[in-house]
């Protein structure tokens, strides 16, 4: 071949690369296989199939995400094994706060040029969310694109699909004055606010790589990459029982801005800023910028990662069945009749407020 004919490798592409990488995550999909899917790779789609899954009359739900400037962390620290975790749970998350189990997922991985071992470890994190999650990885893209991205950069994006019996649909009009709200723990930061995150880290000079001020035990990147949790299988059996009247997952806008999403007009949401404990990584990161109360409920999860509405005579039994599954739950609020939105509020000192406070967002 003569040496001026151009190739796609020329071109910054490796096809070959990107073969061997197919090769590489396919036994990773078939570990996640479920009722409905087979989970093999290579054809130019995933089939999936709802009356294996066990559904009689069901409603397809759809979600996509990513995982936002948490990447731009995970490459600068080359921590690249829990992103994939990252991005199946804020896609699955959105699908149970519907009622839906998630059935199956695809992803979308975009780089300048492909280095399979980054790849490897990323996608190895998507089939351990998958896992978790309870749905088969059933496809997904790879995408060497050189020139759109900086030397070692990559994006992703996730998408997932998931069914729900149509009388189990939560669209909040469930919800009711008087009903309770319990908190379900966040594991961090999860995947929202990281632009603040990181700009913190660069303007405070913060060493990642050594312990967290607030924990000698654990280094601060540990803290910071600690992955989004997946609330699905401790959810779902009361979601089809009919115990919780609504979900919101708190994501982007925090607690302010996301659990009104999920109450119809005339509900308001009350939550209690002093019926958990703020965590030590939340109490960090106020600290370092000076972070006014409003602006913590409006940008992080404040250590709630997830909300329940439900009615106070099902209350202890539902707490009961989360904690039972795992999870942390605290009863952090209430709902009452008002204008479609939330409230939260501290006491003097809470959050490091100088006296009382309320922040309040309408729908």
């Amino acid at each position: 071949m003569a040496d001026d004919s151009y190739t796609y490798a020329k071109a910054g592409v490796s096809i070959a690369g990107g073969n061997a990488l197919i090769k590489a995550i396919a036994p990773l999909a078939r570990a996640t296989r479920r009722p409905g899917a087979d989970a093999e790779l290579g054809g130019f789609g995933g089939f999936f199939d709802l009356k294996a899954a066990g559904y009689d009359d069901p409603l397809l739900v759809a979600a996509n995400d990513g995982v936002g400037t948490k990447l731009k962390l995970a490459i600068d620290s080359g921590r690249h094994e829990t992103v994939g975790i990252d991005l199946v749970a804020m896609c699955v998350n959105d699908l149970i706060v519907q009622g839906a189990e998630p059935l199956f997922f695809l992803d979308y991985f975009a780089t300048g040029r492909l280095d399979n071992g980054v790849a490897e470890k990323v996608i190895a994190g998507i089939a351990e969310g998958c896992r978790i999650a309870g749905c088969a990885l059933i496809g997904g893209e790879t995408a060497e694109m050189p020139g759109m991205y900086q030397e070692g950069d990559y994006d992703l994006a996730g998408f997932a699909v998931g069914a729900v019996e149509r009388a189990n649909v939560l669209v909040g009009d469930r919800v009711q004055a008087g009903d309770l709200l319990l908190g379900l723990a966040s594991s961090g930061v999860h995947s929202n606010g990281y632009s603040l995150v990181r700009k913190l880290a660069a303007d405070k000079g913060w060493k990642l790589d050594r312990p967290a001020l607030f924990d000698q035990d654990r280094l601060l990147i540990d803290w910071l990459m600690e992955p989004t949790r997946i609330y699905v299988k401790s959810v779902l059996p009361m979601v089809r029982a009919r115990q919780i009247g609504a979900l919101a997952h708190i994501t982007g806008g925090g607690l302010l801005e996301n659990v009104p999403r999920v109450l119809p007009e005339g509900l308001h949401a009350e939550i209690d800023a002093d019926s958990w404990p703020q965590s030590r990584l939340m109490a960090f990161l106020q600290a370092q910028g000076q972070i006014e109360p409003e602006e913590m409920a409006r940008t992080f999860n404040c250590g709630i990662g997830l909300i329940a509405a439900v009615r106070p005579d099902a209350a202890a039994d539902v707490i009961h069945n989360l904690e039972s599954a795992g999870e942390t739950v605290f009863t952090v609020g209430r709902i009452v009749e008002g204008t479609r939105g939330c409230t939260v509020f501290g006491a003097d000192e809470t959050w490091s407020a100088r006296g009382a406070w309320r922040a309040t967002h309408e729908a």
